[in-house]
């Protein structure tokens, strides 16, 4: 008896949390994306010896993995002002 109730709570609160519950994996996803993409143009910069090379870290690949492109313009764009 007990046990079926407990299923029931279970399945009710992942039916009320199933949007949250995606979002959070679309934006590890992203995130981690963010990570390999970071990854890949700090690679190619160095291999074609560009002064360019973002930061390997959480934030740089959320804000990539978040508003993708643009989100990569912006980091290169904040690197270049601070570096002036």
């Amino acid at each position: 008896m007990t046990g079926g109730f407990g299923l029931v709570v279970i399945l009710v609160a992942l039916r009320l949390f199933r949007a949250p519950i995606r979002w959070a994996f679309k934006l590890l996803f992203n995130t981690i994306l963010g990570f390999v993409g970071l990854l890949l143009f700090n690679l190619v910069s160095q291999w074609l010896d560009l002064p360019l090379n973002l930061g390997f870290n959480l934030i740089n690949a959320a804000v990539i993995g978040v508003l993708g492109l643009p989100g990569f313009a912006l980091l290169l764009l904040l690197q270049w002002l601070c570096a002036v």
